[in-house]
């Protein structure tokens, strides 16, 4: 892959965004960003990029609550409340959280082998949305094989295609090696944004942050 120090500005803001599927704070990012896009009124391309939350989670996953509880070491209120924080934020944004005392926190790797197929197909971004509906929505096991393929086949790939890819694992070396790249470039934590491969912006920033970035990189190229 190309060095993030290496591409210039071009007519189309290139953005890249590397992200999980089971990341709240990703999607709610992301949704930021696309006001600010909408707001600027610029033309942007958006690339996803992988990175797992927790890649060594087992494959029956992890209670939700209690895993981040383990992990963070916070308590079950301070759980609860992170909860309701997300839910009323999402909705603000469109997104539609259902937390429940029984979802469960998963190994999202053959997902994010998912997305890397639907790349060329030119479906990469709606299956990303469908996937983090998929999880925090409805609640479904995206770990699963014929969940994934379902989903898939929901946003116009191949179910079967789906299936043989994953159960190959056909492109689980080149996923890895993505996720290599990231982090070696610093990304340690998710969501990371960015912009013209040059400008690492990382959290969700809000929408009015996400703008001023953008206006910045905009004017600054105009200069």
């Amino acid at each position: 892959m190309t060095d993030i120090t290496d591409l210039d500005m071009d007519e189309v803001l290139q953005i890249d965004i590397v992200s999980d599927v089971v990341c709240p704070w990703c999607i709610v990012g992301f949704k930021q960003l696309e006001q600010a896009i909408a707001d600027t009124g610029v033309s942007a391309a958006i690339k996803w990029h992988p990175f797992e939350l927790n890649p060594d989670m087992p494959e029956d996953g992890e209670n939700l609550r209690a895993h981040i509880m383990r992990k963070y070491g916070s308590t079950a209120e301070q759980s609860r409340e992170a909860r309701e924080r997300l839910t009323g934020l999402g909705a603000g944004l469109g997104i539609d959280f259902r937390f429940t005392d029984d979802m469960r926190m998963v190994n999202t790797f053959k997902a994010h082998q998912l997305l890397h197929w639907a790349g060329p197909e030119g479906l990469e971004h709606p299956l990303k949305m469908a996937l983090f509906e998929a999880y925090f929505k409805d609640g479904r096991d995206v770990s699963n094989i014929e969940v994934l393929a379902d989903i898939a086949g929901a946003v116009g790939l191949d179910r079967q295609e789906a299936i043989q890819v994953l159960q190959d694992a056909h492109f689980a070396e080149a996923v890895r090696e993505e996720q290599g790249f990231w982090t070696e470039n610093g990304i340690q934590g998710v969501p990371a944004v960015v912009f013209e491969r040059r400008h690492l912006i990382t959290g969700a920033q809000g929408a009015e942050n996400y703008a001023a970035i953008i206006r910045q990189l905009v004017d600054n190229e105009a200069a």
